[in-house]
């Protein structure tokens, strides 16, 4: 039976430098290798890979409302990675919550205004479905 074996997310940013800045720095991403001039970063943390293009003419991913939200990352650790990303200066709506589908998570916003969710599986919960 196929499978999926990992997840890739290309966002467009506007500024390449100043977003992979915010990717390493703040949400923890790694380069995974010296791309720099190409018009291209790619990262990774864990499982989830980024591909981040430069496009500065195309619409900042904060004035598409709803469809700004591009990922949902199932982590280990939902609490202490939302420790780690706010204190690094992440803008985080809210603190983590137990949602009715039985996933801990919160969200973050990037500087081009990308929103991802993380959600942590909550043990014992059944989830809504």
């Amino acid at each position: 039976m196929p499978r999926v074996v990992e997840s890739r997310h290309v966002l467009a940013v506007r500024d390449l430098a100043a977003s992979t800045r915010y990717y390493v720095e703040v949400l923890g991403f790694s380069r995974d290798f010296d791309d720099a001039g190409g018009g291209w970063s790619f990262l990774s943390r864990g499982g989830c890979r980024l591909m981040l293009g430069e496009c500065p003419q195309a619409a900042p991913a904060g004035e598409l409302g709803d469809h700004s939200y591009v990922a949902y990352v199932v982590v280990e650790g939902v609490d202490a990675l939302h420790a780690e990303v706010a204190a690094r200066g992440a803008a985080v709506p809210a603190p983590p919550a137990t949602q009715p589908w039985g996933l801990r998570e919160f969200g973050v916003r990037t500087p081009d205004g990308h929103r991802f969710t993380f959600g942590e599986p909550v043990r014992g919960a059944r989830a809504a479905g």
